[in-house]
């Protein structure tokens, strides 16, 4: 009897495999999420923060990179919550247009955005960016998004101030039409589940938003935990010194007054009235 009872766990093990189109097991199957040995067996994910370009306008790229196969991901999509600083603002017109032109699908969550405010009139703002899959990194998700310096105060002292950008909230989401997530399987009492290896080590909470760019539905996206190579990204920002304002009005009024002038003389020589 036991042999026979070997034999029919072992023709169950060879349907599961079938089943999962997998040849091994995950080294995360059965074991729960909150176990701090199994955690120690997960493939951490990884986010890079980085701003590109120089000046008042600035790109900021994202890339996080899994630890799993690319084919454990294949159902699943990524979508950052970015939180934009006051000392910084997102064009949403220029959002617009880069979806148009297909570069990047990011669409902006906070409403009565004033892209015109200076730093300390303005709120805090949150963009969501669905993230694509790295053409030079198979295992890799990037995300791009366009973001530009405010005006600040004029300082007494410094001559410089500073944006900090936290990092973002990280969420994946699996279809549940191709996978679901999920497998279940029963024999002799024996009762598992296996998921996806990196939700089951690093999902902490659900959160709702849309399931992608163009469609109103809502889904329930797992909030990911995750290593950031940078704890945030700093900006540096040049501000102009108190002790310059009477001089940077004055110039500013007499320049002001002699282009209108000049503008007012070529008008009246070289322009053609009629009565």
């Amino acid at each position: 009897m036991a042999a026979w009872a070997v034999a029919v766990r072992a023709v169950a093990w060879l349907l599961l495999w079938a089943v999962t189109g997998r040849t091994r097991w995950p080294a995360t199957a059965f074991t729960a999420p909150s176990d701090p040995g199994i955690r120690a067996t997960c493939s951490e994910i990884i986010l890079r923060q980085e701003v590109l370009k120089d000046g008042f306008h600035r790109d900021l790229l994202i890339k996080v990179k899994f630890g799993e196969s690319i084919e454990d991901l294949q159902t699943c999509r990524l979508l950052i919550k970015q939180y934009i600083p006051t000392g910084l603002f997102v064009d949403p017109y220029e959002l617009a247009s880069l979806r148009e032109r297909n570069i990047t699908e990011a669409v902006m969550v906070s409403e009565n955005f004033n892209i015109e405010a200076p730093n300390y009139l303005s709120k805090e703002a949150e963009v969501l960016i669905y993230a694509r899959q790295d053409s030079q990194c198979i295992d890799c998700f990037q995300a791009f998004l366009p973001v530009h310096y405010r005006y600040h105060r004029p300082h007494s002292k410094d001559g410089e101030t500073f944006i900090i950008v936290n990092n973002p909230d990280l969420l994946m989401y699996c279809d549940q039409a191709d996978c679901s997530g999920m497998i279940r399987f029963r024999f002799d009492s024996f009762d598992k589940t296996i998921e996806f290896p990196v939700l089951k080590c690093w999902a902490q909470s659900e959160v709702a938003a849309p399931c992608a760019l163009k469609n109103r539905d809502i889904c329930q996206w797992n909030n990911m935990k995750y290593k950031s190579v940078y704890k945030n990204v700093t900006l540096q920002v040049p501000v102009g010194l108190t002790i310059h304002t009477s001089l940077v009005c004055s110039v500013t009024l007499l320049i002001t007054i002699l282009c209108s002038t000049l503008i007012l003389v070529a008008v009246f020589k070289y322009g053609h009235f009629s009565l």
